[in-house]
């Protein structure tokens, strides 16, 4: 079973793609804030990241180098509802598997 950790800081987003990522049997650790996520993540860890850009703390863009610093073959996926071209260029270049904008198709994720 393929593991997702699942970090935005909107319950209701959370709860839906997490229900969707259960019901596509997937096991799913999700996570409010970026920071307490973090503590999760280590150099074995052999899931995905799913997580928001737009966040208070810590967001997306730097939580996601952090988790390049742990493991930079650890894929992260990034979504925001208030992104641009230059946020995912940055996103990519930094190391993102992919950009998704909100909201996003379940499917697209799965």
């Amino acid at each position: 079973m393929q593991q997702v950790i699942l970090v935005d800081d909107e319950r209701s987003v959370r709860y839906s793609a997490r229900q969707w990522l259960e019901l596509s049997d997937f096991q799913v650790a999700d996570f409010a804030d970026a920071r307490l996520a973090l503590r999760t993540i280590t150099p074995d860890y052999t899931g995905i990241v799913l997580t928001d850009v737009k966040m208070p703390g810590l967001d997306g863009l730097a939580f996601q180098k952090m988790i390049a610093d742990i493991d930079p073959h650890i894929p992260v996926v990034l979504f925001t509802g208030h992104g641009d071209i230059a946020m995912a260029v940055e996103a990519i270049r930094g190391g993102a598997y992919d950009f998704v904008e909100k909201p996003f198709d379940p499917e697209r994720i799965v």
